[in-house]
């Protein structure tokens, strides 16, 4: 049998629980990492922890079952004692350095497939022996005993395992209903089962494979080698892995990028669809960030690496996507406890029916037995249990192809919930580069000169500043000529301005809730202010301690998809919010260009979080933001959503969701996917606990065979594992429609 036949994740729930698949290493600890073949889900963890749990000096355990790999925290313990715990589980452990993450070069392990044909033409034999007694009497055991022993053997050594170990997994079940099959005759139904268990585990195996694998397809969109410039100038390709930050790498039309880094040379057309999602390529200029794994369509270009091969965006990628899940989900939890109690009950139920079912019924001995030895196979929540894992896995993997980053199950189950989705205006829903419009004196007698300097006095003030509207002060400044002055005893006043002393005079500029707090707002400076917020702008005020002294007018214009993603989250059925520290005015404009449900401005981050926190105790609700600013918020939200997560760290190691660029379309995307996860999760739920009750009844009733209940056990989890990898054709049908989506608003 292959290293996944074995990969049936039955009856595990009892044995883990909500225990995570990865644990804090302890301090003043030592590192074992192993790569074990045989260690692909929960039945293997379950076993390695029984075996490894309380051994001398073992700390903690960290498996990643999507690698192979079990790292091993423990103090002073012997390493080749922790391999021979290991190996007595019939697994065999590869010791691996500590920097190592995979070995996508090995070759797979190949499929020999003749041994179960073969089996199963015995099994057959075997089956037209008995029924139609074409052969002599002992012609079924013969046969039978043949098709066991081609197939058979490791599920028996397997199950001999884990009974040992006091595990009641698949292995162990049907280790005891063949065995109890054979003791009473029963050879050619004994046979079946073997081999259609064998064949169904094969075939489910691949099937897993596709959804356990899917993230890492994107592992081979980074290319090994780089082309990178050496010491005397000559370009060499080297392993991408070994290649410094800082080095400068030469890109060629047609070819991938190998590392992140900024553009130095060149004007290249770049698809970022891995990072992304957007398959539409993006044009680059020097200075420009590309990211490893895009691919260059068009013009040779250069670039100096910004982060190792380990650390590139898409690495963060690949291994929050790992993280998330290793996690098990709420649906997840609850089956796992379910088939806690499920598998011992009918365990109890088959022991019981074998002693008691003669004497009740004064039926034969061996009719009990047989119908015992039924509910065994019926007994393990096969199906069940394997079918939230692969659809939760297929749903997170397929997000990140396309550019929605989900942090863990729990997230893409909660998003049908949604209710209400609240948004940061800047940078948001805006296009985040506000342009000033309009300045003007406060005093109608100011010539060019005092023009002049109080222009130079508010740029020397916003250039202090990184919010976005005293930057596009700072800009407009610098793009008149003027050169700022400096500034001492500068302050910031969050959500309302800042303050500071030049040439020994004190300035501050600040917003609408500023001036009004210093009590310098005027009924004539108030009309002026509001004439400019209902228009849409952002107003900042320049003063002395005395009197206002200038206006500056900035407007952030709406992007080009915010109103259609906020048209397709209402049709949806989810409302919507803003909330935003600039003026109520301001972002009451926004809110009706875009056609928001609600407005709310004048709010500090405080204001934000108390907004977010009245609703999430009456609605699920969740949060938009850059991930810095609206910490606060995005953090109390039931779902936090980063935008433009591309490249930042704080975004993708701190959001609950992140969106890979800054299209808001996202959102009913990420919203629609975590309801058809919801759906298919019902469905296999509702389909695997009525398949169980269905022959429940057949076995009580003695219509149901062995082979028929091992039948219709692997095939209930195939088609459960078959639907949840349909969550991976869903969210290709909403990538092709968005591409479609993008190609309209570019050539608009």
């Amino acid at each position: 049998m292959s290293k996944h036949s074995h990969c049936h994740t039955c009856c595990e729930g009892q044995q883990v629980k909500e225990q995570p698949s990865t644990a804090a290493a302890p301090e003043d600890s030592e590192t074992l990492r192993l790569r074990i073949e045989e260690m692909d889900c929960p039945t293997e963890e379950t076993l390695l922890r029984k075996a490894l749990v309380g051994q001398p000096g073992v700390a903690a355990l960290d498996f990643n079952l999507m690698d192979r790999v079990l790292t091993i925290h423990h103090r002073n313990a012997d390493p080749e004692a922790l391999k021979a715990n290991v190996r007595s589980l019939g697994m065999t452990p590869d010791e691996i350095d500590s920097t190592s993450r995979r070995d996508e070069s090995a070759p797979a392990r190949r499929e020999r497939w003749w041994p179960l044909v073969i089996a199963a033409l015995f099994a057959l034999g075997a089956e037209a022996s008995h029924w139609f007694e074409l052969a002599t009497p002992w012609a079924p055991p013969i046969l039978a005993l043949a098709a066991i022993a081609m197939v058979g053997l490791p599920t028996w050594r397997k199950g001999f395992v884990a009974l040992r170990h006091r595990t009641l997994n698949i292995n162990a079940l049907m280790s005891v209903a063949v065995a109890g099959a054979l003791l009473i005759g029963q050879w050619a139904e004994a046979a079946m089962v073997l081999v259609l268990f064998t064949l169904a585990e094969r075939i489910e195996a691949r099937s897993l494979d596709r959804a356990r694998h899917a993230i890492r397809d994107l592992l081979a969109l980074a290319p090994q080698r780089a082309r990178v410039q050496q010491l005397d100038g000559n370009w060499q390709e080297m392993e991408a892995d070994q290649v410094s930050v800082g080095s400068l790498v030469r890109v060629r039309a047609g070819e991938r990028v190998a590392l992140d880094g900024d553009v130095v040379r060149g004007n290249p057309a770049l698809d970022e669809s891995p990072i992304t999602g957007e398959s539409l390529p993006r044009d680059k200029a020097p200075g420009d960030t590309v990211f490893a794994g895009t691919i260059n369509h068009n013009g040779e270009f250069d670039y100096r690496t910004t982060r190792a091969a380990s650390d590139t965006t898409l690495a963060r990628i690949i291994h929050a996507v790992e993280e998330a899940q290793s996690n098990r989900a709420p649906t997840q939890r609850l089956v796992d406890r379910f088939a806690a109690i499920y598998t011992p009950a009918v365990f109890v139920l088959a022991v019981a029916t074998a002693l008691i079912w003669p004497l009740l019924f004064a039926g034969a001995w061996l009719d009990g037995i047989y119908r015992a030895l039924v509910l065994l196979v019926i007994a393990c929540p096969c199906a069940l249990v394997i079918s939230t894992p692969v659809s939760i896995v297929s749903g997170l993997s397929a997000a990140a192809r396309a550019g929605i980053l989900i942090k863990g199950g729990s997230f893409l189950e909660l998003g049908h919930r949604l209710a209400w989705l609240a948004f940061d205006k800047t940078g948001t829903l805006t296009r985040g580069q506000p342009r000033q419009h309009h300045w003007q004196p406060l005093s109608s007698d100011a010539d060019a000169t005092e023009r002049r300097r109080l222009q130079q006095l508010a740029a020397s003030l916003a250039g202090r500043s990184n919010h976005p509207v005293s930057r596009a002060v700072h800009e407009a400044a610098q793009d008149d000529g003027i050169v700022a002055s400096e500034v001492e005893a500068f302050t910031e006043h969050a959500g309302r301005g800042v303050q500071g002393c030049i040439d020994g005079e004190t300035l501050w500029l600040g917003n609408h809730r500023y001036v009004e707090e210093r009590g310098l707002c005027s009924s004539e400076l108030e009309a002026l202010l509001d004439s400019w917020e209902r228009q849409g702008h952002t107003v900042v005020v320049l003063g002395d301690a005395r009197r206002p002294l200038a206006l500056f007018a900035v407007a952030d214009p709406l992007k080009d998809t915010s109103r259609e993603a906020i048209d397709d989250l209402h049709q949806l059925g989810v409302k919507t919010l803003i909330l935003s520290g600039d003026n109520t005015a301001s972002v009451d404009a926004i809110a009706r260009e875009a056609g928001i449900d609600e407005a709310r401005g004048h709010l500090l981050p405080d204001d934000k979080l108390a907004t977010i926190e009245e609703r999430a105790r009456h609605t699920t609700i969740g949060m938009v933001g850059d991930g810095i600013n609206d910490a606060p918020a995005l953090a109390r939200a039931d779902i936090g959503f980063a935008m433009g997560a591309a490249g930042s760290d704080a975004a993708i190691e701190t959001a609950d969701v992140a969106l890979m660029d800054d299209d808001l379309r996202k959102l009913p995307t990420f919203v629609r996917l975590s309801r058809a996860t919801r759906s298919v999760l019902v469905q296999n739920i509702a389909f695997a606990i009525g398949i169980k009750l269905v022959f429940l009844v057949l076995a009580f009733s003695g219509h149901a065979t062995l082979w028929m209940a091992v039948f219709a056990d692997m095939g209930a989890s195939l088609l459960v594992v078959a639907n949840g990898l349909r969550l991976l054709r869903v969210m290709r049908s909403s990538r092709s429609q968005q591409t479609s989506q993008n190609a309209a608003v570019a050539s608009a």
